[in-house]
């Protein structure tokens, strides 16, 4: 369960095992004729344009509301493309944000060769294998006495390579491909030295340089690797052999990867789980997993590899709190501190408003830059909101009132400025004006432009409530209060579907990849849900995306579908939420159990953190001081085990097992929690929880 083998080479990076620390990564490929390790590195992101002040569209913001007013929707789409490009040239065209690239590949070449460099083993290549341990991080390739093994150590941060059985020949060279900018890179033995002679605006990446250390013995090699960014200080080299270097790698990733087991009576799905959550926690360091995770091969990876906010970012993290490592959501909590002088510069240039404004695509800067008139995501104000509930979800899970009162309280406050400021309120109704949901476009206008998208309106109110919660007592409340109020109620269809836009001349158009306006089902749920009519109305929405999903054409974008499942899990849809993981089981992930995000292709991390969100859905529900335990348990899985799932409260559950005959539960609570316990019978019990004691619950 925690191994995985397979006897096929990879004839090309996108192919290869994976390891990482989460600051370095390292793709495994490559067969008996040569071991190929290319690296990279969290921070790598080659510097291919100037960050530009965002779009002045604050100044034709009465002119775009006037279009959106009379319904000329792509017209206000296309105002802001021609407004940005006669402000600044750079915007004449779309504009991209820095690609995530790899760092340089080293060979190992055997001193006798036996395959054809990636194909299958030839004949003296007897029993080739390549594994994948997901519990100490170790990728290997052997065939006869040769075994070749590596991991990227958390401990010393440096990739580490040993060869036993054969000697061989090393080299390093850049990744393949043809930058976007001038690279220029020189090697001497196996260092390697790039430097971007393009890039002269101030705090542009200037380079970088991989190094190696290597001692040779007559049973094989050990080599050392690591990248290291220019202007950044690097620790002394490890002195130690492979067994000792494991060992303090494997006391701190271990310990991360083994806090969730679950026990399945081998269904696949437990090791899809332990995949997923290995490439999650190898790919969460200093920053968080971009698309690609931390791992690059060329120097062109789709959509940049950038953090995306519509969807992908909260996807990747979002395993991390229910699996018991809710200390992973750090990095990207960090980041989005980080990044509020460039969210304030966003705001105040699109809207002229105060507050926090998160673009959709971001790489080495979160200035509102990528935008086009297609792709209308200057119109998309929800990200900061959505952010922003990543920092509720790790209170929530972990109940640190520090960090509620110093970090997230003071986050949300300011992305709540802008959303006051922003949305108008006429005769007591607010309105979104411009508005997105990503990315889709109603099915009579065609334009990704629009107001009152759904997305937008629940996720203002998510983080309302939130304030309201956690800081009922400051001085903003009442105007946080008064915009909550104002808030128009969720549309239902002429269809019987939760619609997609609130404002009922926008039709939906279900066949998407996307289905933003679920938001409010994918965290701890929405008093508006209460109410049947709407409940019904979600429950509709996701079978028509489901039944969409199935078409011929719809292969796109894994981690769709599992927000799909989660949703359906959260109203105990436990057909729909098994059906959502069942296709992403069987659609999206390549012979090395590392996800993709169309079918078959693409690499891609998204699905690491989803999948086991999706899991964790389908075993626990949790919010409002409530725990559901199995509320969307599917008839695949009669009886079963896990331990370590976390639940909003905070709720740990430490142990769970159930079977036709019933279900044992064992509680505790990192501090006292009185909560009310859901059991599969339909019965509910109210216990009190304490640190240090566990509490036992069945039925």
């Amino acid at each position: 369960m925690d191994l995985h083998t397979d006897h096929s080479p990879a004839r090309e990076w996108e192919h290869a095992m994976i390891s990482g620390n989460g600051r370095q990564g390292l793709l495994f490929w490559g067969g008996p004729d040569a071991i190929h390790l290319t690296l990279s590195h969290e921070r790598l992101f080659l510097p291919v344009a100037e960050p530009l002040p965002p779009p002045d569209t604050a100044a034709i913001l009465p002119e775009l509301r006037g279009l959106l007013a009379e319904r000329r929707f792509a017209a206000a789409a296309d105002r802001v493309c021609a407004h940005a490009a006669a402000t600044e040239p750079g915007y004449a065209d779309v504009r991209w944000v820095d690609p995530l690239v790899g760092a340089a590949t080293i060979t190992f070449t055997p001193a006798t060769t036996t395959g054809d460099g990636g194909g299958p083993p030839a004949a003296g290549a007897v029993g080739y294998a390549r594994s994948t341990d997901f519990a100490t991080g170790v990728v290997t390739q052997s065939w006869g006495d040769v075994v070749c093994a590596a991991f990227v150590s958390r401990a010393d941060d440096v990739v580490v390579f040993r060869v036993s059985g054969a000697d061989g020949a090393l080299a390093i060279a850049p990744v393949d491909g043809v930058p976007e900018c001038p690279v220029r890179t020189t090697v001497d033995g196996l260092s390697l030295v790039a430097t971007f002679p393009a890039a002269d605006w101030p705090g542009a990446l200037a380079g970088y340089r991989v190094e190696c250390r290597v001692s040779r013995d007559a049973g094989g090699l050990l080599l050392l690797a690591r990248t290291v960014i220019a202007g950044s200080a690097v620790p002394p080299w490890p002195v130690r052999g492979f067994e000792e270097l494991l060992a303090v790698h494997v006391a701190v990733h271990g310990e991360l990867y083994h806090r969730f087991r679950l026990d399945l009576s081998g269904d696949r799905t437990e090791t899809l789980v332990n995949a997923c959550r290995y490439a999650a926690i190898s790919a969460s360091g200093e920053l968080p997993p971009t698309l690609q995770g931390v791992w690059s091969g060329g120097y062109r990876p789709p959509w940049r590899s950038a953090y995306t906010l519509d969807g992908n970012l909260p996807a990747a993290v979002a395993g991390f709190a229910p699996t018991d490592t809710p200390e992973l959501l750090e990095p990207v909590l960090r980041m989005a501190e980080d990044r509020r002088p460039d969210m304030r510069v966003n705001a105040r240039r699109l809207y002229g408003v105060d507050g926090l404004l998160a673009p959709v695509h971001q790489s080495s800067h979160a200035l509102v830059n990528h935008f086009g008139p297609r792709w209308c995501q200057t119109f998309w104000t929800a990200g900061a909101a959505w952010l922003a509930r990543l920092f509720a979800e790790f209170y929530e899970h972990t109940g640190d009132e520090v960090f509620l009162r110093e970090r997230a309280v003071p986050f949300l406050a300011e992305v709540a400025d802008f959303h006051l400021g922003f949305v108008t309120v006429t005769d007591g109704r607010a309105r979104f004006a411009p508005s997105y949901s990503p990315e889709n476009a109603p099915s009579n206008t065609g334009s990704q432009a629009c107001v009152d998208a759904t997305m937008d309106v629940a996720a203002t109110a998510g983080l309302l409530r939130d304030l309201l919660r956690f800081a009922p007592a400051d001085p903003r409340a009442a105007r946080w209060r008064s915009l909550l109020a104002a808030l128009p109620a969720y549309r239902v269809d002429a269809d019987g579907l939760l619609a997609e836009w609130v404002d009922p001349g926008l039709a939906d158009a279900p066949g998407h990849r996307h289905a933003s306006h679920l938001y409010p089902l994918w965290y701890g749920g929405d008093p508006a849900f209460g109410d049947p009519a709407v409940r019904a109305a979600a429950a509709r929405a996701i079978r028509a995306r489901l039944a969409w999903w199935d078409g011929q054409e719809a292969d796109e974008m894994a981690y769709g579908l599992a927000q799909l499942g989660i949703a359906a899990a959260r109203l105990g849809l436990a057909a729909e939420a098994y059906g959502a993981l069942t296709r992403l089981a069987g659609r999206y992930f390549r012979p090395s159990l590392v996800p993709t995000h169309n079918r078959g292709e693409i690499f891609n991390v998204d699905v690491a953190g989803a999948l086991p969100a999706l899991v964790a859905s389908m075993l626990v529900r949790s919010g409002g001081g409530r725990v559901d335990l199995l509320p969307a348990l599917p008839a695949a899985w009669p009886r079963g085990a896990v331990s370590g799932l976390l639940a909003r409260g905070p709720v740990r559950i430490v142990r769970m097992s159930w079977s036709p005959a019933g279900l044992e539960a064992t509680l505790t609570a990192p501090r006292r929690v009185r909560t009310v316990v859901g059991l599969p019978n339909n019965t509910s019990v109210q216990v009190d929880l304490f640190p240090g004691t566990e509490t036992l619950v069945k039925c």
